[in-house]
């Protein structure tokens, strides 16, 4: 008798189909995996924003008021050049640098409020140390390491920027209002923008500030919740906002145009044609850009609506279009608006301490009426003002989006 054995094994023809699923299967679950990483991603973005929500809170708790945008111990900057007198900060810090402590950074604040020793001189910076416009060239011969150090409460893990020309980034930036006026507040230097002397209370600039800086920070000036009399709920205090890539995006360059320009139309730089036709998400040969160490997001430490401040003038993830300006500048400002690395719109922290999603398609009125600005010259005195609105307490030309910006402007705020 003889035995029939029999091999079984796949043919050519099941071994391709095999393998034809096993791609499908890859090719689907690949999308999969990706948005599980980013819903991660946004999960822990949303999670940083808490923490800075709870932060301004403590820090509100402890001393009765919000931390101060454009603080400082004093001094100016150099006009010409940005580069720091040593030791004077020239009351140029953001938001962040107060609320460290309320944020588990209690040894970087002690590092920056303490004396503390230049690694290349030896020399000590005084306690809240030099400018944070100190240039990266300055750096270089003197350095200031707070201001050069990136923190992770500070950052979006969806945002893929890192290292040079950047200081030390921020996914986040305090809410300015409605208003492409973006002044120092109502203090001036006390000859010009070219005395580096101390600053001064000037009548002008107050009225400026207190006319057009309508949103929960205020340059140079202290705000309390008390003053937020919208209502904690209907106003956001911090928001999201990407960091330079150096490619011209336009919710990370500035296009820039003078402040006479965008105040009365926020969408000028769209109306003019600076976008790329053919890549409207970034801008153009018709536009000029900034080519200094500031851009957006580029250094926490230091109060710059390019860098740590936003508006709510153009709904999130538009284009930035306004004045290069600077920390000792009347003149500078523009439309700066929030944005985000996430799909569809940026995280925003309510001053209640809760977080929204705020997507780019919230109703946000007329992109083309007149922001509330009064134009300044170079010695702070008012010399214009814009048609319309010309009230503090005006509703805002920005629909439900600009009435979340200001904190006293009377809306009331519908879904």
């Amino acid at each position: 008798m003889t035995k029939n054995t029999r091999t079984s094994a796949f043919t050519l023809v099941e071994l391709l189909v095999v393998i034809a699923i096993i791609g499908v299967l890859v090719g689907l679950l690949l999308p999969a995996v990706q948005s599980a990483r980013e819903a991660a991603r946004r999960m822990q973005c949303s999670n940083n924003v808490k923490q800075l929500g709870l932060a301004a809170h403590n820090y509100h708790s402890t001393y009765n008021k919000l931390p101060e945008y454009q603080g400082g111990s004093g001094g100016q900057p150099l006009a010409a050049s940005f580069d720091p007198i040593v030791g004077r900060n020239a009351n140029s810090l953001s938001i962040f640098v107060g609320m460290l402590p309320f944020f588990e950074q209690q040894a970087m604040w002690e590092r920056i409020s303490n004396p503390l020793l230049d690694p290349i001189t030896g020399d000590p910076f005084p306690p809240m140390g030099p400018t944070p416009y100190k240039r990266l060239v300055s750096h270089a011969a003197t350095r200031y390491e707070p201001w050069l150090t990136e923190i992770p409460t500070l950052r979006c893990p969806s945002d893929p920027g890192v290292g040079l020309p950047a200081h030390a980034r921020t996914n986040y930036a305090a809410c300015l209002g409605d208003s492409a006026m973006v002044n120092h507040g109502p203090l001036l230097p006390v000859a010009n923008l070219s005395d580096n002397g101390p600053w001064r209370p000037n009548r002008n600039a107050a009225i400026a500030a207190q006319g057009s800086c309508r949103g929960p920070f205020v340059a140079r000036h202290l705000t309390s919740f008390a003053d937020i009399r919208d209502g904690l709920a209907n106003t956001i205090l911090i928001g999201e906002i990407n960091t330079d890539l150096g490619d011209d995006d336009i919710t990370t360059q500035l296009s820039v145009v003078t402040l006479a320009e965008v105040a009365p139309n926020p969408s000028f730089c769209y109306d003019e044609g600076h976008p790329d036709p053919a890549r409207p998400r970034y801008w153009g040969p018709a536009s000029t850009k900034v080519e200094i160490d500031y851009v957006r997001g580029s250094a926490w430490a230091l109060g710059l609506h390019l860098c740590t401040g936003f508006n709510t003038i153009l709904p999130p993830n538009t284009g930035m279009c306004g004045s290069i300006g600077s920390v000792i500048s009347p003149l500078m400002g523009g439309v700066t608006p929030a944005s985000s690395r996430h799909e569809g719109g940026a995280h925003m922290l309510i001053a209640d301490g809760s977080v929204r999603f705020v997507t780019d398609s919230i109703e946000a009125g007329n992109a083309h009426a007149s922001t509330v600005f009064y134009d300044m010259d170079a010695n702070g005195n008012v010399t214009d003002s814009s048609p319309a609105p010309s009230q503090f307490g005006a509703a805002s030309p920005f629909g439900l989006w600009g009435a979340l910006g200001t904190r006293a402007s009377n809306e009331v705020l519908s879904q």
